[in-house]
């Protein structure tokens, strides 16, 4: 079972994940920094639409249970979360424009890597947004901390940060965190329209002013 399929509609691009709850693990990982590397190589103007296409979940975050029993919890602290750090970084400051179209539950990391994005379009009758990690004592490390504040409300990002709510699209909209709230029919066509228009932008220009809006993560580069 792949992790994910790559296609492309004249100047956009679209990563469809489709490996269930498409959970974060080496395997999932390798998948997403190779589908990136595909991407960026290509040369001239572009745009890239994240979607998945389970009925459920766009991601439920870390497969960390597997993870832990076979590898321990060293491994993940010193191996795994940097490399997950570093795919959550690159996303960021990925060199195009990046929608997220959330098709069902985004969690955790999934939720994290949805804040990565340039803008969010989340299904407003199913599917929830959520940062459960003050519930499962697990912290937020530095660079997850500065990938969240990219969501378009800071407020709406602390709350759900500090009390590991679950927000469905509408009110996750309300609040500020996701920008549009759309039916299950909308979603994909309403990102990939979006992505269309940003693929009129001149890549490299884009992706200075992306960079540079975005400074704060530049720390994280060597590390």
């Amino acid at each position: 079972m792949s992790w994910m399929n790559l296609s492309r509609e004249g100047d956009v691009w679209l990563m469809t994940l489709c490996h269930g709850d498409n959970r974060f693990n080496n395997e999932s990982m390798a998948a997403w920094n190779e589908a990136l590397d595909t991407i960026e190589a290509t040369e001239g103007n572009a745009a890239l639409v994240i979607t998945a296409d389970d009925p459920k979940f766009f991601s439920n975050g870390i497969d960390i249970e597997p993870i832990l029993a076979t590898h321990g919890f060293p491994y993940f602290l010193n191996d795994f979360a940097p490399r997950l750090e570093a795919l959550f970084l690159r996303v960021a400051r990925f060199p195009m424009p990046v929608a997220f179209a959330l098709n069902g539950h985004t969690y955790a990391g999934g939720a994290i890597m949805a804040s990565a994005g340039d803008i969010r379009f989340m299904r407003a009758d199913r599917g929830r947004f959520c940062f459960p990690e003050v519930n499962i004592k697990v912290p937020f490390t530095p660079l997850m901390t500065e990938v969240v504040r990219l969501l378009p409300n800071s407020a709406g990002a602390w709350e759900m940060m500090s009390t590991g709510v679950a927000w469905g699209g509408e009110e996750a909209v309300a609040k500020g965190v996701i920008e549009h709230a759309l039916s299950a029919e909308a979603l994909l066509p309403t990102a990939m329209a979006w992505a269309t228009e940003m693929a009129k932008k001149d890549r490299a220009t884009y992706t200075l002013i992306k960079r540079r809006f975005r400074v704060a993560l530049d720390v994280y580069l060597s590390k």
